[in-house]
């Protein structure tokens, strides 16, 4: 009897060591995993949803494609993407709640201050994190980060840069968020680039996240500082303020801006009339000719009857990066999640990748992608290259 009670109880504790290293296993991201968990995180409710969605939805195409052309190294791809509301706080949730589904990289987050969060959590946990449009420097302070899209700096210089050498402007004032670390980074580098450029900077009005609904006094002091061109590093929301505000007080300017602006032309009730010939800095065209490009929108449109924007073009050059770079790093998806992070560190350094937002972009050690902006003009209700 006793001999039989002894064989169950080690029966049971048998099957109960069991259970934990199954569990350790899928969601340690080592060991035994036959798909490549990749997740991430972004705004699909609230005021920053169009950026979030587009992330996602563009995201799932690249891995709809990548999956039915046979996976990375023959493994598929499971994804996941959770709702941070555009809150720092939330983000880390969201991290945490995919690190039990099984996380091994993370494609996210979208907005910078979500970012800057989650990237202190993937460094502690030596993950690799990819976003395709967390603009701050902070972003990427570890080595395990890495960007799509422009860092602020780099937008910033290039306004400036693009401004002065089209000769777009003598006088240009600034309205920029200085509670938003995406704004105010912006608008510090191209203040600095400025001081070399043949333009003046007349204006430059703050507001912050209190008082962000009546631009009256910043387009006042704009208007009679005599400026021709209002740069606005900005997301859209107030964006959409602004022109409707400008409008009923008779100012129109030129009205240029980076890719926060991007998203304008869909938000719901905005007379998108007021954003004719808004400029806008961006990576991506819409209506660009080349076949990549096409392909990409109209599966998008397909899919979501809506044009994508850029940060959606950065997603989906995210997850086609990871691909490049995990296979040519021969990684596999039962490799620990620290021994894949080394590989895509070392691996993403040595690509030259074409993608929708760039051709032939390369990234440095401190996670900043070098490619060419291009800007865009507002043209009947859509987005068009502007030379």
């Amino acid at each position: 009897m006793k001999m039989k009670r002894m064989f169950g109880l080690l029966l049971v504790l048998s099957l109960v060591v069991a259970s934990f290293a199954a569990c350790g296993t899928k969601e340690g991201g080592s060991g035994g995993n036959d798909k490549f968990y990749i997740g991430g995180m972004g705004p699909l409710t609230g005021d920053a949803a169009s950026y979030g969605l587009h992330v996602k939805w563009s995201a799932e195409i690249a891995v709809e494609e990548i999956n039915a052309a046979g996976g990375i190294n023959g493994k598929q791809i499971e994804f996941r993407f959770e709702d941070d509301e555009h809150d720092p706080e939330k983000a880390v949730n969201a991290y945490n709640n995919l690190k039990d589904w099984g996380l091994q990289v993370v494609m996210g987050a979208v907005t910078s201050g979500p970012s800057v969060a989650v990237a202190e959590e993937t460094k502690n946990d030596n993950m690799f994190m990819i976003t395709p449009s967390g603009s701050a420097p902070a972003v990427v302070k570890y080595d395990n980060a890495f960007q799509v899209c422009f860092s602020d700096p780099n937008q910033g210089s290039a306004s400036a840069k693009y401004i002065s050498d089209k000769g777009l402007a003598t006088k240009v004032a600034v309205i920029y968020d200085s509670s938003e670390v995406y704004s105010s980074g912006i608008y510090e580098k191209f203040a600095s680039e400025a001081k070399n450029s043949n333009f003046e900077i007349v204006a430059a009005e703050a507001f912050t996240a209190d008082s962000k609904s009546d631009f009256a006094v910043q387009l006042q002091k704009a208007k009679d500082s005599g400026a021709e061109l209002v740069f606005l590093p900005i997301y859209y929301q107030q964006a959409v303020l602004i022109l409707t505000q400008a409008n009923d007080m008779g100012y129109k300017p030129i009205f240029f801006g980076c890719d926060g602006l991007d998203g304008i032309l869909g938000v719901e009730n905005f007379d998108t009339a007021l954003a004719e010939d808004v400029m806008l800095l961006t990576p991506f065209a819409a209506d660009a000719q080349d076949e990549k490009t096409q392909n990409f929108v109209a599966k998008f449109k397909e899919a979501h009857n809506e044009v994508p924007n850029q940060f959606g073009a950065d997603a989906y050059d995210a997850i086609y990066i990871l691909k490049e770079a995990l296979e040519a790093g021969n990684v596999t998806p039962d490799m620990s999640t620290s021994d894949i992070t080394e590989a895509l560190k070392k691996e993403i350094t040595q690509l030259n990748f074409d993608g929708l937002t760039g051709a032939g972009m390369t990234w440095k050690a401190t996670g900043e992608v070098n490619k060419e902006p291009k800007a865009v003009i507002i043209k009947d209700g859509a987005y068009t290259l502007f030379d």
